[in-house]
């Protein structure tokens, strides 16, 4: 198959319109979809693939806003968490005094006699309390955010003076 002027000038007013290579390639008649993807490129009309955008396609917006939404959902979720004020106060044990339901978070520098477990309850299939669990597990990304971490760790201490 040959390009000429008519072709050519057909091609390029088509590829400006935002029309797809197959489209073009049925429009002209009697060229392959490939054909019309290596003229443009050849003429550096393919440059325009990237910035071309079709009335129909709101696929990156729909994107973006799941990401929003989604990071939204996390962070919600483990702000709930610190949300609940009535954490149960300290129940200290030791090594030997731990079972499946107890926080296992240390407390302290296992050299020292003070060094003890927490000893609360602990939420179903994490070894750690709630108020732990913020400190063991962070959302995806979290260790980006540092001011959200911040404020958590700050809540979380002023948790731990008064319980």
């Amino acid at each position: 198959m040959s390009w000429n002027d008519e072709k050519v000038a057909k091609l390029k007013e088509l590829w400006g319109k935002g029309k797809t290579a197959s489209q073009i390639a049925e429009i002209i008649g009697g060229i392959s979809r490939n054909a019309v993807i290596g003229k443009a490129h050849r003429l550096n009309l393919s440059a325009k693939i990237k910035t071309r955008i079709s009335p129909n396609n709101n696929y990156t917006n729909i994107q973006d806003e799941l990401k929003i939404k989604s990071k939204k959902g996390k962070k919600s979720k483990f702000k709930s968490l610190i949300i609940e004020k009535d954490f149960e106060p300290e129940s200290p044990k030791q090594l030997e005094e731990l079972n499946d339901n107890s926080c296992k978070w240390p407390i302290g520098h296992p050299d020292e006699k003070s060094f003890y477990f927490c000893g609360r309850t602990s939420l179903k299939d994490f070894s750690y309390c709630k108020l732990h669990l913020l400190y063991a597990y962070q959302p995806k990304g979290k260790k980006d955010d540092n001011n959200d971490k911040e404020e958590f760790q700050n809540y979380i201490n002023k948790k731990e003076k008064a319980g």
